[in-house]
C-alpha cells in the first residue's frame, strides 16, 4: 500500500509516497530498479486553505477536453488516467510529490505513462478525523451534501485543467490547486415534496460526532386539505438523492437540447426522463391513484453514498437508525399509519438489495418488498465470484493458463471492464476501503473491523486472493439467501407473500446469477411456501424491474407507477381486522 506523505508547514516533502506497480509477479528485490525521480509536484496557496489537510490527492490525465478530467474516471476501458497518494498534514506552500512509481489506473505507474500532450488536473479529496465507537481513530471523507463523490464534494481543492506536454523523464511538472468546490444549496420544500433531517442518536454515538439522516418525502395530493388522513409509507431505496427524483410538475423544457444515451442507444433521453417525471406527477395528482407517502432517504456516510440500510461493524447501525428512529419520526411528522402492514419497501440495484435486506432483518416492521436487480443476494454469485469456493476474485486459473473475470457487460455480452480493473481503480481512488465506490462499500458494510480500525479486506486489493475467514463472516451476517435458508423456520411465516424479486437475465453486473440461486431456495421450500414472485426480463440489462412491455430505458423510470398499484392490492389482502383502510382513500 502507498504510505502516507507527511508535511511540515512551509517545507518541502518529508517522506516519499511511492508505491510498487500493480503487477502479477513482483520483481525480486535484488533486481529492483531505482525508484524514478519526482515527476509531478502539487501544492496549494495559503489564500485557498490556511489549515493543513489530510486526504487523498489525485492526479488526473486525459486525452479529451470535453469535460474536466475529474469527471472522466470510471472502471471501463474508456477511463482517463488517475494516480493517487495519501497525504497527512499537507500544508499550504508544501509540495506533494508523485514519483515515477506512484500507484495508477489504468496505467499502473506514472513512469509508464507515454510521453504526450494531456489535459492535466489534480484534486485533493479531504478527510476528517473520527473517533469511532470501536476505539479506533480513522481518517475518512465526510459527506458534504453531494453523496460521497470525490470529484464534486464541497470543500475539496482542485486545479484548473491545463494542457501540457508530459514526459516523466524530463523533470517535474508543477500543479497548483487553485479552486475550491462550492457548497451545495439544499432543495426547497414544494407543495408535494418536503425535506427533513434528523440527528440520529445511534449513529452519533457510533461515529463520535453528530450524524444525521435526511429524507425527501413525497406527500399525496390533498395532504394539507385532509388533516384527518393517515397514510401507508413507501420506502423507495436507492443511491443518494439530491431531491425527490422522477417527479416534475412542469412539462419538459421546450428548449432542451436532445442528448443521446450511449447506454440505451436512445436519442433525446433527457427529454424522455423529464416527460416520464411529468407523467408521474399527473398520475400522482389524479383522482384514482393511491394516496401514499413515498420516502427517499439520504444516508450517505464516510464510506459511500448510502449505508445499505443495515447494521454494520464499520459503517454503523443504519438499519436500526432508519427503522427505529427515522421511520417513526417521519410517520409522526407526516401522519403515517405507523404499523408494519402499512409500510413497504422497493428499489433497484443497491436499493433492491436494501429493500430485500430490510425486509429480511426487520420482517415484522414492513409489509412487503419489491427488489429489482438487487446487488448480490447470494455470495456464491458475488457478481462472477464464488466467495466460498474460489481462491481468486480477479482470474480463473487452469493448470497452464488463466482468464480474467469480467465485471461489466452489455446486453450482448460484450465486456468492457474486469474485476481487476474495477478494484485497481478503487485502490487508486482510496486506500483502506475509502474509494467511495462499489466493491469498497460492500467491504465496509459486510466485513469485520480490521486491526487498524478500517474494514477487513475480503480479498487482497492488488492480487485478488480471497480471505476465506472474512468470507465466512459475510456469509453468516449478510448473505441474504443463506440467512433465509438458515432461519426459514422462524422467518418463513413472517415473510410469506412479502418477497418480490425482478432481474434482467443480461444484467450488466451479472446480478441475475445470485437471483437464480435465491429462486432455487425460495421455490424449493414448502415449509412454509414463500408465496412471492421471482421474474426475469429477457435480454434486459441492469435496473430491469418487472416491466415486460417496455424497454429498460423506460421501465427504470417507472418504479413508483409499477409498484404502488400492486402494493395497494397487497394492503387490501393483508391488512389486519380493524385497520384504517379509509382515511387515506379520499
Amino acid at each position: 500500500m502507498p504510505i502516507a506523505i507527511r508535511f511540515i508547514a512551509g517545507a518541502s516533502l518529508v517522506v516519499a509516497g511511492s508505491a510498487a506497480p500493480l503487477a502479477r509477479t513482483a520483481t525480486p528485490a535484488s533486481q529492483s530498479p531505482a525508484s524514478p525521480g519526482p515527476a509531478v509536484r502539487v501544492s496549494f496557496p495559503e489564500d485557498l486553505r490556511e489549515a493543513p489537510a489530510d486526504g487523498r490527492l489525485l492526479l488526473l490525465f486525459s486525452t479529451s477536453d470535453d469535460v474536466e478530467p475529474r469527471f472522466q474516471i470510471n472502471g471501463s476501458v474508456k477511463s482517463a488516467q488517475v494516480f493517487g497518494i495519501d497525504v497527512e498534514s499537507f500544508a499550504p506552500g508544501a509540495d506533494a510529490v508523485f514519483d515515477g512509481n506512484v500507484l495508477g489506473y489504468p496505467a499502473a505507474k506514472l513512469s509508464g505513462l507515454a510521453p504526450g500532450d494531456y489535459t492535466v488536473q489534480a484534486v485533493l479529496h479531504l478527510y476528517e478525523t473520527f473517533e469511532v465507537i470501536h476505539g479506533h481513530t480513522l481518517k475518512l471523507p465526510m459527506d458534504r451534501g453531494e453523496g460521497q463523490h470525490w470529484n464534486r464534494a464541497p470543500g475539496n481543492l482542485y486545479s484548473t485543467p491545463k494542457t501540457v506536454h508530459f514526459d516523466a523523464a524530463e523533470g517535474p511538472l508543477s500543479i497548483v490547486l487553485d479552486q475550491v468546490i462550492p457548497p451545495i444549496e439544499p432543495p426547497a420544500d414544494t407543495k408535494h415534496v418536503r425535506h427533513v433531517s434528523l440527528q440520529s442518536d445511534r449513529l452519533s454515538e457510533f461515529w463520535g460526532r453528530p450524524m444525521h439522516l435526511g429524507a425527501h418525502v413525497l406527500v399525496p395530493e390533498g395532504f394539507d386539505e385532509h388533516p384527518e388522513a393517515r397514510y401507508p409509507v413507501m420506502i423507495f431505496h436507492g443511491h443518494f438523492p439530491m431531491d425527490f427524483g422522477g417527479f416534475r410538475p412542469e412539462p419538459p423544457n421546450a428548449d432542451l437540447k436532445p442528448e443521446f444515451s450511449e447506454r440505451f442507444g436512445v436519442d433525446g433521453y433527457n427529454i424522455i426522463q423529464q416527460q416520464e417525471a411529468h407523467d408521474f406527477y399527473k398520475l400522482w395528482t389524479s383522482d384514482d391513484f393511491p394516496r401514499f407517502l413515498i420516502v427517499q432517504i439520504q444516508h450517505a456516510n464516510p464510506f459511500y453514498d448510502d449505508s445499505y440500510a443495515v447494521n454494520s461493524a464499520n459503517v454503523g447501525p443504519y438499519g436500526d437508525a432508519i427503522t427505529y428512529e427515522l421511520l417513526p419520526f417521519l410517520e409522526k411528522e407526516f401522519r403515517g399509519l405507523g404499523e408494519g402492514w402499512a409500510r413497504f419497501l422497493y428499489g433497484g440495484s443497491t436499493g433492491g438489495w436494501e429493500a430485500l435486506a430490510a425486509q429480511v432483518f426487520y420482517p415484522d416492521e414492513y409489509g412487503g418488498c419489491f427488489a429489482a436487480c438487487p446487488d448480490p443476494i447470494d455470495f456464491r454469485a458475488y457478481c462472477l465470484v464464488n466467495l466460498y469456493e474460489d481462491e481468486n476474485a480477479y482470474e480463473v486459473k487452469g493448470p497452464f493458463g488463466s482468464v480474467e473475470r469480467p465485471a461489466h457487460r452489455d446486453s450482448l455480452g460484450q465486456v468492457n471492464s474486469t474485476m481487476r480493473m474495477a478494484n485497481h481503480m478503487e485502490l487508486v481512488l482510496g486506500t483502506k476501503s475509502r474509494s467511495g465506490d462499489q466493491f469498497d462499500i460492500w467491504e465496509a458494510v459486510y466485513s469485520p473491523v480490521a486491526d487498524d480500525g478500517y474494514p477487513k479486506r475480503i480479498w487482497d486489493k492488488r492480487t485478488g486472493v480471497i480471505d476465506k475467514a472474512v468470507a465466512a463472516h459475510w456469509r453468516e451476517n449478510y448473505d441474504l439467501r443463506h440467512i433465509l435458508e438458515r432461519d426459514w423456520q422462524t422467518l418463513g411465516p413472517r415473510l410469506a407473500g412479502k418477497i418480490h424479486l425482478y432481474c434482467g437475465d443480461m444484467d450488466n453486473y451479472y446480478l441475475n446469477n445470485a437471483v437464480y440461486l435465491m429462486e432455487d431456495f425460495l421455490k424449493g421450500t414448502t415449509a412454509p411456501p414463500y408465496g412471492g414472485v421471482v421474474e426475469y426480463g429477457d435480454r434486459a440489462e441492469h435496473c430491469w424491474n418487472g416491466d415486460h412491455e417496455n424497454g429498460n430505458h423506460l421501465s427504470r423510470l417507472r418504479y413508483n407507477t409499477m409498484y404502488l398499484p400492486r402494493i395497494l392490492e397487497l394492503i387490501k389482502e393483508s391488512a389486519p381486522e380493524g385497520a384504517d383502510l379509509t382515511s387515506w382513500r379520499y
